[in-house]
């Protein structure tokens, strides 16, 4: 054993100095470590005067970090010292073992290190259940404390500061977060989004240049407060997202244009139906349905099926229960339908004269009844519009493959006119040209949201007010309200438009903290929730 304690006393303890390994053995499922000071000196915790002075000694049991899922227990013996300063207070001080120990502590440090870590990237419930699995056996509140005990350390003011309101509570409670946005780390977390909060936080870390935010007012208001001298820039992403909002306006009040006149709004890719072939391929009369049509066909394929077997028409009659006349006539029809003639076949209907024309405007794209029985009134048509519903479904029956698609959504619409025309597929910039075709407004309204584009993926901000002015001479009233709003933070706007800077990592940073609320389950206080945050 003496020649391993040195090779195994390195292993257990790499980084740790002034301690002996003495013995290693398992009681009850625990692996056992027995270990000794060796320092010559220890330092009072209160005068910080060394002594070497001893008084007595006295063993500790911090728990370590389990191997092989083993519990492992380190039995320490460490020394009591007696403080030299007469000035002191304190009497007598026990010694620690840094990297090891800590007054009071029934863990070790790097065992503390690893629960935390663990706290960190699954809170209390979850690194619980974890922690168990490695063996380390603690609850989910010794998980949460072990937290909210973590030392944060004080970061540098950043240069370009990033900042954003986040929900506590939604629709009721909201804090604020701070990012640094060019280490894209958060600094600070504030328990609410008023001005002053904001202000005093500005004025008490000076040295922000630039202000990464939204174009809320409480932000403008406590930026131009706080920190004077800062270059403030507002989020690309907003201000897109806001002209995306008033192009979608615009398309609401011309929705009725973006059905074609004729019904027809999707290119067809298939080749127009031939009169000639549509007029055969519609059945002149439906398949006859009810219970009498069953109970013929069922007797039809009955019979047919005995006469197969070689029976006469009496026993077939008497198997049956069907008299003799009937099951000569069964026999006699090829199918079931040459039985189910009725008064009505083979009548002209008060539709004949008009089908030619019905499969016109079918081959040309219309193909909703109610249209088509308007069209119909207007050619001389006296009956009613049952009879065109009718033949329409037998005609849609007949080729489904012909019915013309929705026309295209607003919200499809207006995708298409705010996405870059590269990303459209073909089908998609014929129907949007189509529309542009037909609606003027939402031409120019395309025309006007591809300069912005280009303007904002340039970084020619210095441009925005000739492109405001440009939008002011045209009739266009959400864009007109855009504008409005822009004009309320225009220097804000023009910097977001030119500079490099914007709020994408402030979001992302948002974005996590709903994902910690949600893990944690309503235990998300501001408190754990920026140990959380701010030490990941």
């Amino acid at each position: 054993m003496d020649d391993t304690k040195m090779p195994l006393a390195s292993v257990l303890f790499p980084t740790v100095l002034g301690v002996v390994l003495t013995t290693v053995h398992t009681v009850d499922g625990v692996l056992r470590i027995e270990a000794a000071t060796t320092a010559d000196r220890a330092h009072c915790p209160d005068c910080r005067h060394g002594s070497e002075r001893i008084h007595g000694s006295y063993l500790r049991f911090p728990a370590d970090v389990p191997i092989a899922g083993q519990p492992v227990v380190i039995v320490l013996r460490v020394r009591r010292f007696v403080c030299v300063n007469t000035a002191c207070q304190r009497r007598t001080f026990v010694e620690q073992v840094e990297g090891l120990t800590r007054r009071f502590g029934r863990w070790t440090e790097r065992l503390r290190v690893v629960l935390g870590v663990i706290g960190l990237a699954l809170a209390g419930r979850a690194g619980s259940r974890l922690a168990g699995q490695l063996g380390i056996r603690v609850s989910k509140n010794t998980v949460l404390r072990t937290v909210m005990e973590l030392p944060v350390l004080r970061v540098r003011t950043p240069r370009v500061l990033g900042i954003d309101e986040f929900a506590l509570r939604k629709g009721h409670v909201y804090g604020t977060i701070l990012v640094d946005v060019e280490t894209r780390q958060p600094i600070d977390l504030l328990p609410d989004r008023t001005v002053p909060t904001v202000t005093d936080w500005l004025v008490d870390h000076p040295g922000v240049e630039v202000i990464c935010r939204d174009r809320a007012i409480a932000f403008a208001e406590a930026g131009r407060l706080g920190a004077p001298g800062a270059i403030h820039v507002a989020d690309r992403w907003h201000i897109w997202k806001n002209l995306a909002e008033a192009v979608e306006k615009t398309v609401v009040h011309h929705r009725a244009l973006l059905r074609a006149p004729d019904g027809g709004d999707r290119i067809r890719t298939q080749p127009i139906l031939n009169l000639g072939t549509l007029a055969l391929a519609v059945p002149t009369e439906p398949r006859r349905t009810g219970r009498l049509s069953e109970r013929v066909r069922d007797q039809h394929a009955a019979v047919h099926a005995l006469l197969a077997q070689g029976m006469g028409l009496r026993p077939i009659g008497r198997r049956l229960g069907l008299a003799r006349n009937t099951v000569r006539r069964l026999a006699r029809a090829a199918g079931p339908d040459e039985l189910l003639v009725g008064q009505w076949t083979g009548r002209a209907s008060i539709l004949d004269p008009y089908k030619p024309f019905l499969h016109q405007r079918w081959a040309e794209g219309q193909t909703i009844g109610t249209r088509l029985f308007e069209e119909l009134r207007e050619q001389g048509f006296r009956g009613g519009d049952v009879v065109v519903r009718k033949y329409v479904r037998r005609l849609r029956d007949a080729f489904p493959h012909q019915q013309p698609g929705s026309p295209p959504s607003v919200r499809n619409v207006t995708s298409w006119i705010t996405r870059h025309p590269a990303s459209l597929t073909a089908e998609q910039s014929e129907q949007l040209k189509t529309i542009l075709t037909r609606c003027p407004a939402l031409q120019r309204t395309a025309h006007h949201i591809r300069a912005f584009a280009e303007l904002m993926n340039k970084r020619d901000g210095q441009y925005l007010p000739q492109w405001i002015a440009q939008v002011q001479d045209d009739d266009l009233p959400a864009l007109h309200t855009f504008i409005t709003g822009l004009g309320q933070d225009l220097d804000a706007v023009v910097a977001g438009l030119s500079l490099p800077y914007s709020s994408g990592v402030v979001e992302g940073h948002n974005n996590r903290i709903k994902m910690l609320k949600r893990q944690m389950y309503g235990r998300a206080s501001l408190q754990l929730l920026r140990q959380r945050v701010l030490l990941a």
